[in-house]
């Protein structure tokens, strides 16, 4: 098997030598560059789907229910009247199923189907994505979706680099520099790479899209050439080019691809409401049993009674309603549907149609400091810097530190009048357009331009700034190293083409930057100061170096680039050389613009009971004066700072100091979050559960996570995690229910989350509304749904123990079909278009909302009176039919059936709370079918008894004694003891 996965390019993944233009020289198998994202195909879909639905205890039991009808000793009554529901259930699911698979069969159809150029030595030649193989040389235009994962060879650009756009990949909004092979690019034309001879040496296919290593070598130079290859030289498959025409060699296809492999599915989440309908349904199987031995009981287990017990479970299979499932699924969608079409909240998308009843029953709501969408007139974040010994020139070196120190680059874009390269050679403002991969970096640089130090030009190897003056500095950049998570700092060195002056300058947080730069005085004691106005901190540095010391440099750094193993570590060393004694200049702190809708909609989710945690990676002065500016915690509470513990005494003493505050916000640190839990987790949740606020700084993306795992845990309560950025990703699949924000940071927590929206305060909406009203509904609909079942099984639980327990069915072929659909199907499922209050009310009033946690429209409670209802009504109505009717058989079912009806449809009635015109339509719509087909129900109902008065008088009483005691119960219920939001209503 091994052997044979390997030749279909199923093996081992290994590293692999790539030449360019030639994917005939390949070392091994590699997998087809097609893209498929369904779950079966032709052949399997079938048998799929029905594993599926079958693999479930419910569906399997309705299968063997319909199949024991072939079995002459246990058949009740007609086939479909029992493979016509079971058929109808499955055929939804299918239908259902084929329709996601088709849109998933276009959609990779379409992918798999564009053209692009390859080159070849006959020229260029047009080719599908799905026919690219590894080695072919593929050129992508601007704005064209990169097919497969390459190396970036050639550009267009004269700058010699491009910009990739790759929010679909992971999520972040902002583009990408990407610079390519240098000795490519300095070919004539594209048509060269083919006449060199070289290759590319890459890395096994891997998961990581942040992170690449490689080399680009050619042999036919003199000496052979060779380049280290990393991220930067990289384009991977789903992004798309957004300057100029690039040309790439093809390294991974398939399969192997980055976004392939980082597609994976996330755990399936079942709602908290579908399992307590499941536990429901447990309870009415438990009942069928006992009832089903109970009439075999009486018969005293006489003769074949085992076969008795069989044929009793067929008869009152009902009590368990098959169409339960179908009703809360079409329910699901039509909630969804609701969401998506709220003027109020416009750009709501629903990822997860199966959960929209979790929103209903949120207990902690764990959120990033999220920015919600900003207005146009503001450019984005407020740069706040401060310079010790204001001196001139400091200022000057400070300001020139954080114009050069940062990633952006300038894009001039053509207005129509001006053009476009026009505009770019005289560095005209009105066309500049910044871009970089993080707003903060933006808002640095607009920052400095305020202060008249402007960035006018970058490509790959130079910048130019504009002074005050409108001088023009130019400055060769010589190295760059990126910021990243783990080093929480960038650095670049550049020289300064009018003095030949080399500057390496670095920023970074300040909790790696206080180890970097020279000893003072004043560092922590401002960083405190400006992360308690709630900014972030960098810090800023920088270090001369001379002519020898960065040649020395420069040759340790390429040798280690040029390591294929261990290269990150030996670049990171190599770099860290000069990490030294740097000079302080500055502090520069970005402020988030929280809105002012940001803290209504926190006071309405404190007001609804729900307790809101704030998981951070900021400083915990900044996480905290954040906590207060958005109201997070309120005027007369305390907030009790957990402060650094390193071991597991340290812990208990701050635990046990924490344990003697009352009603107080806590904030901790990430670190002395990471101890309490190793060694103290249930005493720290326990305290924590308790307070009305928690602030977490410092927060890791696998610590956010980790929070909402143990709160589910240990509270066994619903939480729902809210994020804007890529790092919240984790929390968000985590949580029973995710909330994506599309901010400034990106699309990605948008993509993985269960509910998109495209402002913050939206959220309130999205749960006080739309929330509540999907769990009431659904807690209505599913016990209607059960009532209705209850009520013909109770029915025949007496007509079988009247007639000495006989395992005859009282309806049979259409009636007992027609019941559950046609008759009774539209007014129950109307319920989902009920509503207790106006959505204005529900936003107003978020007590209302409180109710909800306890669970208390769908519980044991509940349950127990719709059962008890059943049974009178289903009682009431059987014995009122055996009482009045008077010589025939038939004559019972006329009665019986029509009063059972007229009591579905007048429960329906008593149920609603708030009419729609749809509801009405709905009940004489059934009450309309019904009349009509007593026509053709000859073989069960005497049709000329029904046009009698007697029959009339005989139902209405039935009806009337089944319906009125219920009536009024509810009426001196509304009278004494009223719902909470009955005063609001009137």
């Amino acid at each position: 098997c091994c052997e044979w996965l390997r030749c279909c390019g199923g093996g081992e993944p290994r590293p692999r030598t790539v030449w360019l233009g030639h994917p005939e020289k390949r070392d091994q198998r590699y997998p087809r560059n097609v893209i498929n994202n369904q779950k079966y195909n032709f052949f399997t879909f079938l048998p799929g789907v029905l594993f599926n639905q079958f693999k479930y205890f419910f569906n399997l039991y309705f299968l063997l229910l319909a199949c024991s009808q072939f079995v002459p000793e246990m058949r009740l009554g007609a086939l479909y009247t029992y493979w016509v529901p079971l058929g109808f259930v499955l055929a939804v699911t299918v239908i259902r199923e084929a329709v996601e698979e088709i849109r998933c069969y276009v959609r990779d159809k379409e992918v798999n189907s564009q053209v692009y150029s390859r080159l070849t030595a006959r020229g260029t030649m047009k080719v599908k994505s799905s026919s690219i193989q590894v080695g072919d040389l593929i050129i992508v235009e601007k704005n064209q979706r990169v097919p497969a994962d390459m190396i970036f060879l050639r550009t267009s650009e004269k700058n010699g680099s491009c910009f990739l756009r790759t929010d679909q990949l992971d999520g972040e909004t902002d583009w990408k520099l990407r610079l390519p092979v240098a000795c490519t690019q300095r070919l004539p034309t594209a048509a060269d790479l083919l006449q060199i001879r070289s290759y590319v040496y890459a890395e096994e296919p891997s998961i990581d899209i942040h992170n690449f290593a490689g080399t680009f070598t050619r042999e036919d130079s003199d000496p052979s050439i060779s380049e280290s290859l990393s991220i930067e030289n990289t384009l991977w498959a789903g992004t798309v080019v957004a300057s100029g025409t690039v040309v790439g060699v093809v390294l991974y296809t398939g399969r192997e691809l980055r976004s392939v492999m980082n597609t994976s599915n996330p755990r399936s989440k079942i709602g908290l409401f579908d399992l307590e309908v499941n536990c429901l349904t447990k309870i009415l199987f438990g009942a069928l049993v006992v009832v089903s031995l109970v009439m075999v009981a009486l018969q005293h287990f006489a003769g074949r009674w085992y076969l008795q017990i069989i044929r009793f479970l067929l008869l009152f299979s009902n009590i368990i309603p098959i169409s339960l499932r179908v009703n809360l699924d079409m329910g699901k969608i039509v909630y969804s549907w609701v969401i998506r079409r709220d003027s109020k909240i416009p750009g709501t998308v629903v990822r997860s149609s199966t959960i929209p009843e979790q929103l209903g029953r949120i207990s902690y709501l764990l959120t990033d400091k999220t920015q919600s969408q900003e207005p146009p007139a503001q450019k984005g974040p407020t740069v706040t810097t401060k310079v010790r010994r204001t001196m001139s020139s400091r200022v000057h070196e400070a300001v020139k530190a954080i114009a050069l120190c940062h990633n952006v680059t300038p894009v001039y874009e053509s207005n129509g009048v001006t053009d476009q390269a026009e505009a770019e050679k005289q560095y005209e403002d009105s066309c500049r357009v910044y871009q970089a991969s993080s707003p903060d970096e933006v808002a640095l640089v607009q920052w400095t331009e305020s202060v008249g130090l402007t960035l006018v030009g970058r490509d790959q190897s130079s910048m130019q700034l504009r002074t005050p003056g409108d001088q023009i500095l130019n400055f060769t950049i010589l190295q760059i190293f990126p910021f990243t998570y783990e080093s929480k700092r960038m650095g670049i060195i550049v020289r300064d083409e009018s003095t030949g002056e080399i500057t390496f300058y670095m920023k970074g947080a300040d909790v790696v930057m206080a180890g970097i730069v020279q000893y003072n005085d004043w560092l922590e004691e401002e960083c405190g100061n400006m992360a308690r106005e709630g900014l972030r901190v960098l810090v800023v540095a920088k270090k001369s170096l001379a002519e020898e010391q960065y040649q020395d440099f420069e040759a340790r750094y390429v040798q280690a680039k040029l390591s294929v193993h261990d290269r990150s570590l030996k670049v990171a060393t190599v770099i860290e050389s000069l990490e030294m004694e740097m000079e302080l200049l500055c502090l520069t702190g970005v402020e988030d613009q929280l809105q002012a809708d940001v803290r209504p909609t926190l006071e309405t989710l404190r007001n609804a009971g729900i307790k809101v945690w704030m998981l951070t990676g900021d400083k915990l002065e900044t996480a905290t004066c954040t906590a207060k500016n958005a109201h997070l915690v309120t005027r007369n509470q305390d907030i009790h700072v957990f402060r650094l513990v390193t071991n597991r005494g340290e812990a208990h003493l701050e635990l046990n100091a924490f344990r003697r505050k009352h009603d107080c916000a806590l904030v901790i640190s990430g670190d002395s979050l990471e101890v309490c839990l190793k060694y103290y987790e249930y005493e720290f949740m326990e305290l924590a559960c308790q307070c009305p606020a928690v602030v977490c700084c410092r927060c890791a993306p696998t610590q956010k996570a980790q929070i909402v795992r143990l709160l589910q845990e240990r509270t066994g309560k619903l939480t729902c995690a809210v994020g804007d950025g890529g790092n919240d990703v984790s929390m968000i699949q985590e949580s029973d229910c995710g909330v994506g924000v599309e901010g400034k940071e990106g699309k990605q927590a948008s993509l993985a989350a269960d509910f998109s929206i495209t402002q913050f305060k939206h959220l309130g909406r999205l749960l006080m509304v739309h929330g509540r009203n999907s769990y009431k509904r659904s807690a209505a609909l599913s016990q209607f749904v059960i009532h209705r079942s209850l009520c013909i099984s109770t029915m025949q639980a007496v007509f079988s123990s009247v007639f000495y327990f006989a395992s005859v069915p009282l309806y049979q072929g259409f009636l007992i079909i027609g019941y559950s659909t046609i008759y009774t199907m539209f007014p129950v499922f109307s319920l989902v278009l009920d509503k207790d209050v106006k959505s204005e009310v529900a936003m107003l009033y978020p007590e209302l909302y409180k109710d909800l946690l306890k669970g208390r429209p769908l519980s044991y409670k509940t349950f127990l009176i719709w059962v008890l209802i059943s049974i009178y009504q289903g009682s009431t109505i059987m014995y009122g039919a055996l009482l009045l009717f008077e010589s025939e058989f038939v004559h019972i079912v006329a009665i019986s059936f029509t009063s059972l009806i007229l009591t579905e449809l007048l429960m329906v009635a008593l149920t609603i709370q708030t009419w729609h015109w749809l509801m009405t339509v709905a009940e004489l719509l059934s009450l309309a079918c019904y009349i009509a087909s007593l026509v053709f129900l000859h073989e069960f109902i005497d049709v000329y008894f029904i046009a009698t008065l007697s029959f009339l008088w005989k139902v209405s009483v039935i009806t009337l004694v089944s319906c009125l005691p219920l009536y009024v119960l509810k009426y001196l219920r509304r009278r004494f003891s009223p719902p909470s939001y009955s005063k609001l209503t009137s």
